[in-house]
């Protein structure tokens, strides 16, 4: 008998649109939840009813096991679909929705357990005969996961070697160790972060692979016995051990190699009872050995490559076989068919170490196409705040080869317009365009041996025929917001009754300053200096915030939007947002450090380890905040004494707020 009439989606962003579209498609009544930073956003207005439940930190909202559980009551849910992160590995909540006679759209919660713990996780595939990694886990009584143990263990084991958070994912707790004199900190600040992200300091040790891909298998089984693959997913494109691309299938499996991979996948889910859709996370050598590394007790965030692949819906599939329904296929009618490859949509700097980024959306149109789908859960004039994570929307793209899929999704992101917000999307343009990748011979090493900083810090640097365009195009629209406001016709811009003056203008990109010398020759056409360059340009409206540009007879188009003294652009499918600085007062320039430790970017205080009084040299690590689930390390900007401390721990500050002040000498804080 059917048991799932109404389905609470206990989650946000895309995952809660994605779940929610699902939902309604099977007729079924949907709820949403949100916090105060989410009144406005999409998956709210999507559910046939939202219920609030609390302030914008996650722990009083979205992680709150009491809220949750009060929302579905309250609105008289049948189902709790928790999509992932937040609460989707927690076996406690699996529990508590089991125990309040809710159907939990997941595994059951001692699979959970087990699996979410990559020690435990680890010693019962071993135990199933499933090929893992070998490292240290402290399988025998007597056995210590002390550091001075992991040390030890550490010389045994040998080097290069990974340091890795026994609770958890996305890349936290983990540290890759090359030298024997470096295994003692890497633990140190290994434990510490994640004690601070999943309450749990375990660790565990692996031989790292050099040269592996990450490869994984989406499995599904019910509570029928049924138990089946579908298939394997390629996600070796990582920053900071977290995916950023993935492809599915792999360019480096062979049917042969499919075929093993998915029968181990669907061996390891037997061995522990599972149901619902889970991952497989296998590392593959280059000598096509491979070894089994964690298991994701949910839908994975790559999950629509393999949707597009299989033409399978994987939350119809999580629905039914909550609903005690049996899989809707065996494995030999499942196929595959063509290539997709997923690029995940990021609010972060790369040119800054990928440094999570918050902001106002003031623009933002997904692509369309054939083969083109996107997933998110943003809108236009929606902040994107510090309190979740930094992705903000998936770009697929499938056709019936991996180079066509490859293409499509370029030319989607060079058409993805979205302004307001910095975003990797010129990264992502930078990895496909890759030989490596254009290739499918790549590892996980990918971004450290393809995309050193120098590498990132030049991305999408405008040449200096772009600055001449974006300076006359600034230009060009103060002077049409001029004749708008003055009442005149715009095709006066630029006039004078005598000679055209050139207009100075100082333009930011982030980085970098660099100036120009604006001069309107026509209605629609400028000179333009940079340096010792001269480019003579017109530019010609195509309607609201687009214009067309005509350098050399060569014409370009260009999406643009200004807020305030900022112009963002995008001009041949890159992103830029220049700053107009021509009024900068000059004691704002850059200058030499004034002593003042300041917070990059909104978050929350984690860790002080400093106080009044103390002595530092400069890099010492004062301060660590967190933001979008990742750290960042305050350092000393210079030698001296700490005059001030201006933050404690579980604090929430904005970007550029003075966390501390180092003085040369002690002395009391200007």
């Amino acid at each position: 008998m059917k048991r799932i009439h109404k389905v609470l989606v206990a989650n946000r962003g895309e995952i809660a649109v994605r779940v929610l579209r699902t939902c309604r498609r099977l007729g079924l009544r949907t709820v949403a939840v949100f916090s105060d930073a989410d009144r406005e956003a999409p998956h709210v207005r999507l559910a046939d009813e939202a219920i609030h439940l609390g302030p914008p930190p996650a722990r009083e909202s979205y992680l709150s096991i009491e809220r949750v559980l009060a929302a579905a009551k309250a609105s008289g849910a049948d189902a709790i679909h928790p999509g992932y992160g937040f609460l989707s590995e927690n076996e406690d909540f699996a529990r508590a929705c089991a125990e309040a006679n809710f159907v939990f759209v997941g595994p059951p919660a001692e699979a959970i357990e087990l699996m979410g713990n990559k020690r435990q996780a680890k010693l019962r595939m071993q135990a199933a005969d499933v090929p893992c990694i070998p490292g240290y886990e402290a399988a025998r009584p007597g056995e210590s996961l002390e550091d001075e143990a992991l040390v030890r263990e550490g010389q045994r084991i040998g080097f290069p070697l990974m340091v890795k958070a026994a609770a958890g994912g996305g890349g936290r707790g983990m540290r890759l160790v090359r030298e024997p004199g470096a295994l003692l900190d890497a633990i140190r600040s290994a434990r510490s972060e994640a004690t601070n992200a999943f309450g749990s300091g375990e660790l565990i040790l692996e031989r790292a692979i050099e040269g592996a891909r990450h490869v994984e298998v989406q499995v599904f089984a019910d509570a029928h016995g049924n138990a089946v693959h579908l298939g394997e997913r390629d996600c070796s494109v990582q920053r900071r051990h977290q995916k950023v691309i993935e492809e599915s299938p792999s360019p480096a499996v062979t049917p042969e190699l499919r075929e093993r991979m998915g029968a181990v996948a669907v061996q390891a889910i037997r061995a522990i009872g599972y149901r619902g859709a889970g991952t497989i996370e296998f590392l593959l050598a280059p000598n096509g050995d491979f070894f089994f590394m964690e298991m994701n007790t949910r839908l994975q965030v790559e999950h629509p490559v393999t949707e597009l692949i299989t033409g399978l819906d994987l939350v119809e599939w999580q629905l039914r076989v909550a609903d005690g329904e049996p899989l809707p296929r065996t494995q030999p009618e499942i196929t595959f068919q063509g290539h997709a490859i997923e690029a995940r949509l990021c609010a972060e700097d790369p040119a800054k170490g990928f440094l999570p980024q918050t902001g106002r959306l003031l623009a933002w149109v997904p692509p369309a196409g054939e083969g083109i789908r996107v997933d998110h859960g943003v809108r236009e004039g929606q902040d994107i705040t510090p309190f979740y994570d930094s992705m903000q929307a998936k770009l697929i793209a499938h056709g019936p080869d991996r180079e066509t899929a490859r293409e499509r999704l370029a030319a989607a992101l060079r058409e993805l317009t979205v302004f307001g917000v910095t975003t990797n999307s010129t990264f992502i343009q930078h990895v496909l365009g890759h030989e490596a990748f254009r290739s499918g011979r790549y590892d996980t090493g990918f971004v450290g041996a393809h995309t050193p900083p120098e590498t990132l810090g030049g991305l999408g640097q405008a040449s200096v025929e772009d600055q001449a365009i974006l300076a006359a195009l600034l230009f060009h629209d103060d002077a049409l917001a001029l004749a708008r406001r003055g009442g005149f016709d715009a095709a006066l811009t630029g006039w004078s009754s005598s000679y055209a003056l050139p207009v100075p203008v100082a333009l930011h990109d982030g980085t970098s300053e660099f100036r120009a010398s604006v001069r309107p020759v026509a209605p629609e056409a400028y000179d333009v200096r940079i340096g010792d360059t001269s480019v003579s340009l017109s530019l010609r409206g195509l309607g609201a915030e687009r214009a067309e540009v005509e350098v050399a007879g060569r014409r370009r188009a260009v999406r643009y939007r200004r807020a305030g003294g900022t112009l963002w652009s995008s001009l041949d499918g890159i992103t830029r947002s220049l700053r107009d600085v021509s009024f900068r007062a000059p004691s704002e320039r850059e200058r030499a450090s004034d002593g003042r430790l300041r917070a990059p970017m909104d978050g929350r205080i984690i860790r002080v380890s400093t106080q009044v009084g103390a002595t530092v040299k400069k890099g010492d690590v004062l301060v660590v905040l967190e933001a979008m689930k990742m750290e960042s390390s305050l350092i000393a900007p210079t030698d001296g004494v700490v005059t001030a401390v201006n933050v404690t721990v579980g604090a929430q500050v904005p970007a550029r707020h003075v966390v501390a002040v180092v003085s040369p000498e002690a002395k009391e804080a200007a």
